[in-house]
């Protein structure tokens, strides 16, 4: 019988682990921007040394959210207090299952006092789209991410979103504008003036500089980039391709996909039989060498993620009764892992290598080969400590790099080993080849690695470029 719903896909399978572990939806994609513009180590350099145009047009979806509960629909969902939530501001928005899992992460707009976009991934969004029937006087619109491989379709959404960042992406900014900009407070939003269009502005910083991220109507897309482009020729603006997009969340500590938590709870299976068979929920790739045989030992709580100040019980939401039953002390926390040199040569060489083993294939900058990405970080004794959660390399550190979370025991400065590749082989996704298994070493280090972004970042806030 075919799968009609998540549910159907799940009651059909003996193993989710396993159904997910072996998904052929192939690697996770930045649509439509081209892969590079220049190269990406040029591209990535330039958010530390000039400033750098992120075009973040496509790969997130827009959920519009109006009404008269509105409010109230995100605050029954995310862990953050909506007590102070003025007109023209933006949050962090994290919601939780039943069980203290979180589905996701994406940055809250609030347009109006009744009217909202939620920028993310599907997980969050659809979580939200179900809840709002539910109930909930509101009006929901879902302009959802392009398509990962257009093939030629012409390619259209609501809105462009483009983010200047940098050291000298205010120089910029104030040119485009053709004057002076008011730097309004972290996170909240004002107006630009670009090529004669009067477009939506959101202040936050990346590269230890002011930056803002802005949007406007789909149909002047080509008019506000060209001007951006043209701006910004003479302070050393990059346009960032699609490979370098992807390394800011290492430098800025952002861990972009864990696996949303909503397999396994009694309550969400109206949900899951809502969700359709082919959604990212039914499809997801997860990736890497740990491997329990409960995908409940996939989900991650707000606090081993690095989410645990927004946390307020100030407020009744999904997933508060968990979250107070838990010591956040005793929790994972997130760090960065500062790749051994001379391990990650001996992976980087393994593919012109003709003797020895092979080993699965770490590309640049982005090593992950899966949408959800769980590596086991263990000690000196082989003990699991936590989890690799997302890997690549940084132009700007001249250094590999992983996203983790650690048992809190485990102190900053420690050397511990990620293993890197699948047991036995590997998986049958189409991103893995028959391999051994690497055993790399690496240094806790702090999240956000790079001093600059460590330095300057706002405690709990991320930047929003890499959603």
């Amino acid at each position: 019988m075919s799968a009609k719903s998540l549910q159907d896909v799940l009651d059909q399978s003996d193993s989710t682990v396993e159904l997910l572990r072996n998904s052929q939806i192939g690697a996770y994609v930045y649509p439509v921007v081209p892969a590079e513009f220049t190269n990406f180590r040029r591209e990535v350099t330039a958010w530390q040394k000039t400033a750098v145009l992120f075009d973040q047009s496509h790969h997130m979806v827009n959920l519009w959210v109006s009404g008269p509960d509105a409010l109230k629909l995100f605050t029954d969902t995310g862990i953050n207090s909506t007590a102070r939530f003025p007109v023209d501001s933006a949050k962090q928005f994290v919601p939780v299952s039943p069980e203290g899992g979180v589905i996701g992460d994406g940055i809250l707009f609030r347009l109006a006092e009744e009217e909202f976009v939620f920028v993310g991934r599907a997980p969050v969004a659809n979580w939200l789209t179900f809840t709002a029937g539910r109930g909930y006087d509101v009006e929901v619109r879902t302009d959802d991410r392009s398509p990962s491989r257009p093939y030629g379709k012409l390619v259209r959404r609501d809105i462009w979103r483009f983010q200047i960042q940098g050291p000298r992406a205010w120089e910029v900014i104030e040119k485009v504008n053709g004057g002076p900009v008011e730097q309004v407070k972290f996170f909240r939003m004002g107006h630009l003036n670009v090529a004669g269009e009067r477009v939506r502005t959101l202040r936050h910083g990346m590269a230890g500089a002011p930056g803002l991220e802005i949007w406007g109507p789909y149909e002047t897309y080509d008019k506000v980039r060209d001007a951006i482009l043209e701006a910004g020729r003479e302070f050393g603006l990059e346009a960032a391709g699609a490979r370098a997009y992807s390394c800011n969340t290492l430098e800025s500590g952002w861990i972009p996909s864990p696996l949303p938590a909503i397999y396994t709870s009694p309550e969400l299976r109206s949900y899951r039989e809502w969700l359709g068979a082919d959604s990212y929920e039914a499809v997801n790739a997860l990736a890497g060498s740990y491997v329990s045989g409960a995908i409940e030992d996939y989900y991650l709580n707000p606090w081993e993620l690095g989410y645990g100040g927004f946390v307020k019980f100030d407020h009744d939401f999904v997933g508060r009764s968990a979250l107070e039953a838990l010591d956040p002390s005793a929790q994972r926390r997130k760090v960065t892992l500062a790749w051994n040199t001379e391990d990650v040569s001996r992976l980087l060489a393994n593919p012109v290598s003709t003797d020895g083993p092979h080993y699965q294939f770490f590309d640049l900058p982005n090593a992950n080969y899966g949408s959800s990405n769980y590596d086991a970080v263990l000690d000196a004794d082989g003990n699991n400590v936590g989890l690799s959660l997302f890997t690549g390399y940084s132009a700007n550190e001249r250094q590999a790099l992983s996203l983790a979370t650690l048992n809190p025991d485990v102190p900053l400065g420690a050397e511990v080993r990620v293993m890197w590749g699948e047991p036995d082989g590997g998986s049958r996704k189409t991103t893995v080849q028959p391999h051994e298994q690497f055993a790399v070493r690496a240094i806790v280090s702090p999240t956000p690695y790079a001093a600059m972004a460590r330095e300057t970042y706002q405690t709990g806030w991320r930047t929003s470029a890499s959603v």
